[in-house]
C-alpha cells in the first residue's frame, strides 16, 4: 500500500481509517418504495442523510446503532432498503442497466448488486443471477424475494462453465456484471480477518483466475455490450492487470463513467509490469477519500462481437 500511496500524508490517512469501522450506508429499494417515502419513515427513528443528490437511493444512517439494529428494523424486514456499503453500489451504477435489457450477474450472492440491478431495470427485461455454492444461492434467493425482484432467474453454476454453456447456445447479453472473488484488501474496515488471510501468493493465483473469468464472460456480450469488472481489492494484479489483459486480447475499450464517489485513475505501471494505457480510465476507490471501504471498478465496451 505504501507503493500505491507514496505520499506520506495520504498513506497515513489510509492507515488510520482502515482501523475504524465502516459507516452505516443503506440503499433504498425502489421496487417497493421511493427514496422520499423511505426517508420520511426512517427519519422518525434515525438521523438520515442523502449525501449524493443525483443518487437519492443512497442513504447514510448517522446515529450510533445497536448491534443488529439496521437489520432488525421493520423497513428492512419488509425489503424497503438493503444494507450495502456505498463503494459496493458503484458496480451497478457503472453498469447502468436499462428496463427491458438482458443482463447477467455471474457471481451474484448475496444479492446486493443483483437487487440494485433489478431496481434499475424496474423489474423488466431478463436478469440472470448466478453463483456456484448452494448455501450462497439460498441467501441470494432469499434476498431477491425479500426485495420483490420478479425479473430474475437464479442459476447454480461455476461461472466459467456457465459461460461456456451459454456460448454454445449462442446466448448474448446487453450487459454483464463480473464482480469477482478477490483478496479483499478493500474490506479491512468491516472484516479484520483480511489482515490475517492476506498473502502475495493468493493475489497471484486470484489474478490468473480473474483473467479466465473475464476472457469467458466477454464472449457472452452483444456488439456494443457493456461488461463491468469490479473487485474489493487494491491489488493491481487483480485489477489493472486483468483489464490490460482484456484490452490486449479482445476487441474492447474502457469507457469513462461518472460515479458519485471520489475516485482515482487506474495505474499503468506496477513493479516490473506496464499496462495498457486505457487502464487510466478505470476507477480506484480508496477508503480515505470517501470514508468508505476500498473498491475497483472498470466499464468495458465490446466493439465487435466475439465469435465462438
Amino acid at each position: 500500500m505504501k507503493m500505491l500511496l507514496p505520499n506520506e500524508i495520504d498513506f497515513a490517512e489510509y492507515e488510520n481509517i482502515i482501523h475504524k469501522g465502516p459507516l452505516n450506508f443503506i440503499r433504498c429499494n425502489t421496487l417497493k418504495i421511493s427514496p422520499d417515502e423511505l426517508l420520511l419513515k426512517l427519519r422518525k427513528k434515525w438521523d438520515i442523510e442523502q449525501p449524493y443528490p443525483n443518487h437519492k437511493e443512497i442513504m447514510l444512517v448517522k446515529n450510533e446503532l445497536l448491534p443488529g439494529e439496521l437489520g432488525n428494523a421493520i423497513e428492512h424486514l419488509l425489503g424497503y432498503y438493503y444494507i450495502q456499503e456505498v463503494s459496493s453500489m458503484m458496480s451497478a451504477i457503472a453498469l447502468s442497466p436499462s428496463p427491458g435489457e438482458s443482463v447477467i450477474d455471474l457471481m451474484a450472492s448475496p444479492g446486493s448488486k443483483t437487487t440494485q440491478i433489478a431496481s434499475l431495470m424496474q423489474n423488466t427485461g431478463n436478469l440472470i443471477a448466478n453463483d456456484v455454492k448452494l448455501d450462497r444461492i439460498m441467501i441470494l434467493a432469499s434476498n431477491l424475494e425479500k426485495n420483490g425482484v420478479s425479473n430474475c432467474i437464479v442459476l447454480k453454476h461455476d461461472a466459467v462453465d456457465l459461460c461456456e454453456r451459454l456460448i454454445k447456445k449462442h446466448y448474448k447479453f446487453d450487459k454483464i456484471l463480473l464482480d469477482v472473488p478477490c483478496s479483499g484488501e478493500g474490506t479491512l474496515r468491516s472484516s479484520a480477518k483480511t489482515f490475517l488471510m492476506w498473502n502475495p501468493k493468493m493475489i497471484k493465483n486470484l489474478g490468473r483466475m480473474q483473467k479466465k473469468f473475464i476472457a469467458n464472460a466477454l464472449k457472452l456480450l452483444k456488439k456494443d455490450g457493456i461488461l463491468v469488472y469490479s473487485t474489493c481489492t487494491h491489488a493491481p494484479e487483480e485489477n489493472e492487470s486483468v483489464i490490460s489483459f482484456a484490452l490486449d486480447n479482445f476487441p474492447v475499450e474502457v469507457q469513462k463513467v461518472s460515479l458519485p464517489l471520489k475516485t482515482r485513475s487506474g495505474i499503468t505501471k506496477w513493479k516490473e509490469d506496464t499496462y495498457n494505457k486505457q487502464v487510466e480510465n478505470c476507477h480506484r476507490i480508496y477508503p480515505q477519500d470517501n470514508d468508505s471501504e476500498g473498491f475497483f471498478v472498470c466499464k468495458l465496451k465490446l466493439k465487435e462481437e466475439i465469435k465462438d
